[in-house]
């Protein structure tokens, strides 16, 4: 299978990157792996499905070669369960542990790491994520802003440290896939994407069952804040926008779990009309809103949640603002109403 060539975007916008050997990245990258005895794997918080899909796929590769990782995800969603090694997965690190190498996968800057002290402080570092956005905050960074999930990116690297990507790496693997495709329903879906997954269906993973539990599963706390979304959704500008919020008394009048809120923001985005869906979700700092935007056909939301920090992809990014609910909404209804002038 015919695989893509990782972007460095820092040299990509000097007009460099041509001149990058392809495998010099990996090269490294497994040198580095086989030099290092304690190894630690990173996400971002609130976790989705390629988050710790890759993170898992990453732990079972690391074992395959004689490794012995810590993966690190304090926030695990129930619904994520039933994949391999999740008995593995650890929600605290022994304090002022120095790891000889720590990982970051789907991750876009060091801001969004969960347990940014643990990496920060690694002998060694290493970033793997396909966000436009990244700012390359590794020592060693293999970046593919074109893949349409972390998950196939490490595709890439698997295959040429020789792992064999067995039925369990390859179920964490397309859960990822899945799950940043929307079903292998979003832009960006690649022939590689659907190429791997018919590789994957030769080995025994069950697409259709694994879409089933990853895709049209939900929890009964995700089922009631979707009742509580739709109830308070706004269509703004002629229904090209859509807007919704959950507080911190929503999570804890429903019991929320980690987790629970993934997929709300698509509400709104499966409304007729709408380009720009937000949904923002209160932080436990209760003066602060996490936003989550998605775009449906032409603006690029990555550019609207940059000005507050965040970014992401053209129709899937998130930011963090300060303020209550209606501060929130103001400021980033605003830009998203910018975004669509521009467009006309």
């Amino acid at each position: 299978m015919k695989l893509l060539k990782p972007i460095d975007i820092n040299k990509f916008l000097q007009g460099k990157e041509e001149n990058i050997p392809e495998n010099k990245t990996l090269t490294d990258i497994l040198d580095k792996i086989k030099e290092s005895e304690k190894i630690a794997i990173f996400t971002h918080e609130s976790p989705d499905g390629d988050a710790i899909g890759s993170s898992l796929s990453v732990y079972l590769a690391l074992k395959q070669i004689g490794k012995d990782p810590v993966v690190y995800i304090p926030e695990f969603p129930r619904v994520y369960e039933f994949l391999p090694a999740f008995e593995h997965v650890k929600s605290e690190i022994e304090e002022n542990v120095v790891f000889d190498l720590a990982i970051a996968l789907d991750c876009s800057d060091l801001a969004r790491v969960k347990g940014k002290e643990y990496f920060e402080n690694a002998k060694s570092t290493i970033v793997v994520d396909h966000h436009g956005t990244n700012n390359m905050f590794g020592d060693l960074n293999y970046v593919n802003s074109t893949s349409p999930a972390c998950a196939q990116v490490l595709v890439s690297i698997f295959e040429y440290i020789e792992i064999d990507i067995t039925k369990e790496i390859g179920t964490c693997l397309l859960t990822g896939i899945l799950t940043d495709t929307g079903g292998f329903r979003y832009q960006g879906v690649t022939a590689e994407t659907f190429e791997f997954a018919a590789d994957l269906l030769r080995k025994g993973v069950d697409v259709a069952d694994l879409s089933v539990k990853v895709l049209q599963t939900r929890t009964k706390a995700n089922f009631e804040l979707s009742r509580r979304i739709i109830d308070r959704l706004e269509l703004l500008e002629d229904g090209k926008i859509a807007f919704s919020y959950m507080t911190l008394k929503d999570e804890e009048e429903v019991l929320a779990e980690p987790g629970d809120h993934e997929g709300l923001v698509d509400i709104g985005r499966s409304i007729e009309g709408v380009e720009i869906s937000i949904f923002i979700r209160q932080k436990e700092d209760e003066d602060a809103y996490k936003i989550s935007m998605r775009s449906t056909n032409y603006v690029n939301v990555s550019d609207i949640c940059y000005l507050f920090g965040g970014g992401g992809h053209p129709r899937a990014a998130g930011c963090l603002i300060k303020g209550n609910v209606e501060q929130v909404k103001n400021k980033i209804v605003a830009e998203a109403k910018k975004a669509l002038k521009e467009q006309k």
